[in-house]
């Protein structure tokens, strides 16, 4: 279970406490430096986080006494070794330590006390305000373990049947308890009520006998002790049959008032330092405080004990007690009460015990019987024995009461794994004997782990102080952790003036600087004509100087960085960090961020500059001067990145993401969105490639002032337009159809041709032929091959 610690822990106090963890919460503020703290056990008990540094030359002029006290890690960035910084730590010391009790290991009989069921038993805790300390606790629940169990019964009339039943209740229980130890004692008592009007018949003949007819009963009273914690049942059965029902005339009893004896006397019923039970049977409600009124009785129930022969006498002269009041006395007594009541008033003890927070004290159990049925013969005993192992299955933290300014919280580590905080966190439920480990202090137990605390109020540096100290002004003050703590009546950092003579118009005159008429530079105040100047709301902000004319806070900045964030202001002016310089320390001397990959400093072709290059060709970018958006082949070596990023296509597709991420893309509609060089403050290239299929796409490449790769890409492809097929192969088919006419023009041509030249020739022989003596016969042959050329020629023409 953890436990946590908040606010302010008093100092020059020992106490214990039964609790098992401390935390505290830390505000997000510097609460060291709001603490303002003139010495040091001031300043370590304004956080756990607070350090005090005794170096008597630590201050700087101006710096008040307080700022001694600041976080650890702040006070050795401003000089302070660790060696002088006062930072006490809390520690804890086990002063009893016995081991829980193995019954599994010897069958030997154990006295109670003998018995260990919590380890450990006694701490002592040294606290420093808002440390941890933790430790763990375990809990084993002993076998065998002795239990004492009171019955205390109802006998006004209504319970006249239950009464003849319980007589062998006794001797039942002390069967079913065996099962559970072998050292098991009962007791009975009864009650019936206030002795007073209105609640029983005041009449002499009432008081005698408060039944009507013949039934013989015994004379009303408020709470009887029948029978003291026994381990005889026989004893138990025997007293019970000799008791006698009584009555009264109102429904609620006066039951509240008999468990309050019980509870507190502890003497006369015989408790012992054992697992205690209380057993409360009842049909009816119950009167609380404030019902005794209507008796004449107002005087509040004192919470004492007032048995006299075993019977309660001051119940006509004390109220009821309250259900936290009777809640805060079975606590106190490690009593476990278990409710047996009838179904008609289930709701009353269930809200009863709900508002009371009964569950938060002590383990209740209600034992809801049906009216038609008799407590003992029907189910009493069967609900006992099933109830009773909870009584030991559940363990519930309580603490005694803490001192101002102490808060605990609960983390309970249970069984299963189960973890719960808040107020389900002072709990642990199933249990078993002799198998869990917890973090808890059980309730209802006589064990308990004491704490005492010691809470850490001062340094040790303290124990060296210097009363009266020559360095205090000639003993005003304290030397004490590095500082003067003055003398009463005494001021200033070595006490050197009286608090009567602060403020004069001589003592103003030195806080001004250059006969100014700001006094310490209205940053401050003047104090015994020294400047102590004022604290800023942000506690890493502040003052210093003289006159208060320095500060760290108003220096250059870069990048939205004091000093650029690599180095510290002092008065105004920033004081850079090795390889830093510049106004801001925003110009590095370190040029390895300036080389390029061929090892020159900026490729060749700039200058390095604070960390960065300055190229002198303003064609050459980057922060090394090696990129060239304009040189040729930038196109080519990009166009299968932008290809597969933006179309998915190309050589690179299926290695995209792995090798094309180094630039960044940028798609647009059309071509007259790309960035034009003049429109752009760095160089643009424009590229337009060609894909497989033919397809341009255009896009531009450039590094843009922040030295990244830009790529604006026009997101669609400019494909030449596809053929129409119909037109083709129209002009296909009337080609052939033409070069088919022209070649058959050609050859009747040339047949033309080749017959006229024939016919010159045979009129050209015809010319030149002799006639002889065939000539007929010549001219016959002659004919006759005439006409045979002239029926070819018709046929060709036909």
């Amino acid at each position: 279970m953890k436990w946590g610690l908040t606010g302010y822990l008093p100092c020059h106090i020992s106490a214990s406490f039964n609790f098992v963890f401390f935390s505290l919460y830390f505000p997000e503020v510097n609460e060291c430096i709001n603490a303002n703290a003139k010495h040091c056990g001031e300043c370590i008990q304004a956080g756990a986080k607070c350090g005090w540094c005794k170096d008597p030359n630590f201050l700087k002029q101006g710096e008040t006494v307080s700022t001694h006290c600041d976080e650890l890690q702040s006070l050795m960035k401003r000089g302070c070794t660790i060696s002088m910084i006062e930072n006490p730590r809390g520690e804890q010391v086990t002063l009893k330590n016995k081991k829980v009790t193995d019954r599994s290991k010897g069958p030997e009989k154990l006295k109670p006390e003998d018995i260990t069921q919590i380890q450990p038993q006694k701490l002592s805790l040294t606290l420093r305000s808002g440390e941890p300390q933790s430790f763990k606790l375990t809990f084993k629940r002993a076998e065998d373990y002795p239990i004492d169990l009171y019955y205390l019964m109802d006998l006004s009339y209504s319970m006249k049947d239950d009464l003849e039943n319980v007589k062998n209740l006794g001797t039942s229980l002390m069967l079913e308890m065996q099962k559970i130890t072998s050292d098991f004692r009962i007791g009975f008592g009864s009650f019936v009520e206030k002795t007073v009007m209105p609640y029983i018949s005041t009449t002499p003949a009432k008081l005698l006998n408060p039944c009507t007819g013949d039934q013989n009963c015994t004379s009303p009273f408020s709470y009887k002790n029948v029978l003291k914690l026994t381990s005889d049942g026989k004893k138990f059965n025997t007293l019970v049959g000799q008791q006698h029902i009584s009555g009264n005339l109102d429904s609620p009893e006066g039951g509240f008032d008999a468990i309050m004896q019980v509870a507190v006397c502890g003497e006369q019923i015989g408790w012992r330092n054992v697992t205690r039970l209380l057993v409360f049977s009842t049909d009816a409600g119950f009167h609380f405080a404030g019902d005794g009124k209507l008796g004449g009785i107002v005087l509040p129930n004192d919470g004492k004990c007032h048995l006299e022969n075993n019977v309660y006498t001051m119940s006509h002269y004390y109220d009821y007690p309250s259900i936290a009041h009777l809640v805060q006395k079975l606590s106190d007594n490690n009593i476990q009460t278990i409710f047996a009541v009838t179904e008609e008033f289930q709701p009353v003890y269930q809200v009863s015990s709900h508002q009371s927070t009964f569950s938060h004290f002590n383990i209740i159990i209600h034992l809801f019987i049906p009216t038609f049925c008799h407590l003992v013969t029907c189910q009493f005993m069967s609900e006992i024995k099933s109830k009773l192992p909870s009584l030991s299955s559940e363990v519930i933290l309580e603490n005694s009461k803490l001192p101002e300014g102490v808060t605990i919280s609960y983390i309970s580590h249970c069984k299963n794994g189960v973890v719960s905080e808040g107020e389900n966190g002072r709990k642990c439920s199933n249990i078993s004997i002799g198998d869990q480990t917890i973090k808890i202090k059980p309730l209802g137990f006589t064990e308990e782990v004491e704490i005492t605390l010691n809470f850490i109020c001062d340094c040790e540096c303290q124990k060296y102080s210097v009363k009266n100290s020559q360095d205090c002004h000639f003993g005003n003050g304290t030397n004490e952790c590095g500082a003067c703590r003055c003398n009463e009546g005494r001021v200033g950092k070595q006490c050197e003036c009286s608090s009567n003579d602060v403020a004069t118009e001589d003592m103003d005159r030195t806080c001004r600087k250059d006969n100014s008429t700001d006094i310490c530079s209205n940053n401050g105040d003047c104090v015994c004509g020294t400047c102590e100047c004022k604290k800023r709301d942000n506690p890493e902000e502040r003052y210093s100087g003289q006159y208060c004319e320095c500060d760290n806070f108003n220096c250059d900045r870069s990048g939205n960085k004091l000093c650029g964030g690599h180095g510290r202001c002092e008065c105004k002016v920033c004081v850079c960090d090795p390889m830093w310089t510049g106004s801001a320390c925003d110009c590095s001397l370190d040029n390895s961020t300036c080389m390029a990959s061929n090892k020159q400093i900026c490729n060749g072709r700039g200058i390095c500059e604070c960390g960065t290059c300055k190229c002198n060709d303003a064609k050459f970018q980057g922060p090394t001067c090696e990129t060239c958006p304009t040189c040729p082949g930038v196109c080519a070596e990009n166009k299968e990145c932008v290809q597969c990023q933006v179309f998915g296509t190309g050589e690179k597709k299926d290695t995209c993401k792995r090798h094309c991420s180094y630039f960044k893309l940028i798609k647009v509609k059309d071509r007259d969105k790309l960035p034009q060089p003049h429109d752009s403050s760095y160089p643009v290239m424009h590229c337009k490639e060609r894909d497989a299929n033919d397809c341009w796409f255009y896009y531009t490449y450039a590094v843009n002032n922040n030295t990244e790769k830009e790529v604006h890409v026009v997101e669609t492809l400019d494909c030449p337009p596809s053929p129409d097929i119909i037109p083709i192969v129209a002009g296909v088919v009337a080609g052939i159809v033409l070069i088919g006419l022209a070649l058959l023009l050609i050859w009747k041509l040339l047949m033309i041709i080749h017959d006229r030249r024939e016919f010159a020739k045979f009129e050209k022989e015809k010319m030149n032929a002799k006639w002889d003596t065939q000539w007929m016969l010549s001219v016959n042959i002659g004919y006759s091959q005439v006409e045979n050329r002239k029926y070819i020629k018709k046929s060709l023409c036909l």
